[in-house]
């Protein structure tokens, strides 16, 4: 048994240069959310109080989602329709415009600074809207199918790389101020789209058989006939949009927890720790048996690292439940795109990516403003609480409402016992 991930993947140009530009690109978004989180919640804390401030980190949540829930499906379709990978090129350009107009506004004050970061987390919702479809649709055609499984794991081992040294880095860089976050995140989107300009990719196919809200239509339709793709994707949203914290980080690293911003880039790297460490597990010796009972049991010890988070007085005890969460979400995660990647046919790739954007959107972004919302009624700690709950509480539940999620076996099974009634 070969102790490291296997590298054949790589052999490939096109999936060469897809990787490398996902991960500079995952490495910008994290740490220009921090800097952003930061930023933020330190103006809105010259004027408001501690859950005044959490509240206003929600509405950031709230504005990035929007776009997405009005735009997704269009953006799936596009997926199905243009050149995915002239998709992706053409959105981070507008990402790069994007972090000129923060790095912009951080040499203004509250009045000028905070309005534009909305501004910001609006545009990059609609950019949002369309790259993930796009991403997610082109890379399994940089592959043989039978590499898919090694890409899936090696995308996710590269998000969280990226995931533990983007937050901690752009921690310590906000100590220069949050233009030294900005500038350095367009440096690195500016390098990752000459990657991507120059991957090597086949011709993209267009689907010509159906048109407009048809299209639309077909991905809702297929996510919500097969059973395992709906109630994994749908769990997801639940667990995250209660569960979720990564909104309330700013708000414990300065209030909590008293640890600033070097302490708040490694809160935020802290799951990705745990997921990294799940992910190169999964890519030395991945699981193929007993999936939905894998995914349910992650769930449930989500749900109780989290609880641990809420009430950890201490720095390091906090690392730790935050780093099960993410290994916990790690298991999740690559449980639910093995089996939307393996189970989706090519031609709807780009519709089903956006429908399931769209839950994990909202139970990010829109969980961002739930978050934001529970704290400003119950405090941060009281938030983070009842996500804990909620998590646990539907890993149980799901049993019911989606048995054929709960007996799946094998990821090859799944897309036939996802057809079966729930």
């Amino acid at each position: 048994m070969s102790r490291i991930p296997s590298l054949r993947v790589f052999r490939h140009q096109g999936y060469r240069h897809y990787w490398f530009a996902r991960q500079l690109i995952s490495a910008e978004r994290q740490m220009v959310a921090v800097a952003i989180g930061w930023q933020i919640y330190d103006l809105a804390r010259e004027t408001r109080s501690v859950e005044e401030s959490a509240f206003l980190l929600g509405l950031v949540g709230l504005a990035q989602f929007l776009p997405v829930f009005f735009l997704s499906l269009v953006g799936g379709q596009a997926a199905d329709r243009l050149n995915r990978k002239m998709i992706l090129v053409a959105s981070n350009l507008i990402r790069l415009l994007i972090i000129g107009v923060l790095f912009t506004a951080s040499f203004y004050p509250a009045a000028v600074a905070i309005p534009a970061i909305f501004i910001a987390a609006t545009l990059t919702g609609g950019v949002n809207a369309f790259t993930p479809a796009a991403a997610n649709s082109l890379y399994p055609t940089l592959v043989p199918r039978e590499d898919l499984p090694v890409a899936i794991v090696w995308n996710s081992l590269g998000f969280q790389t990226a995931a533990i040294f983007g937050p901690a880095i752009g921690g310590f860089l906000y100590i220069g101020g949050p233009q030294v976050v900005y500038a350095t995140g367009a440096v690195l989107i500016a390098i990752a789209i000459a990657s991507l300009w120059t991957a090597q990719t086949p011709a993209h196919v267009p689907n010509k058989q159906a048109r407009g809200l048809k299209m639309v239509f077909e991905g809702l339709r297929y996510v919500r006939d097969n059973k395992v793709v709906l109630g994994s994707i749908s769990l997801d949203l639940v667990v995250v949009f209660f569960g979720g914290v990564t909104a309330l980080l700013p708000v414990f690293a300065r209030d909590v927890l008293y640890i600033g911003t070097e302490g708040l880039g490694f809160l935020r790297a802290a799951p990705a720790i745990g997921a990294g460490l799940v992910a190169l597990a999964l890519a030395i010796k991945p699981f193929s048996r007993r999936v939905g009972f894998w995914m349910l049991s992650a769930i449930a010890v989500y749900g109780l690292a989290m609880l641990g988070f809420a009430l950890s007085p201490y720095f390091w005890l906090s690392m730790i439940m935050l780093a099960i969460t993410g290994a916990a979400d790690m298991v999740s995660m690559y449980v639910r795109s093995s089996v939307m990647q393996l189970a989706t046919p090519d031609g709807m790739r780009g519709r089903v990516s956006s429908v399931s954007f769209i839950f994990v959107s909202a139970s990010n972004e829109l969980g961002e403003f739930e978050s934001g919302v529970a704290a400003r009624f119950l405090g941060p700690v009281g938030a983070v609480l009842l996500g804990g709950v909620v998590s646990i509480v539907a890993a149980g539940a799901w049993i019911k409402l989606f048995p054929a999620l709960a007996r799946a076996d094998r990821f090859e099974d799944t897309a036939t016992i996802g057809q079966e009634k729930a």
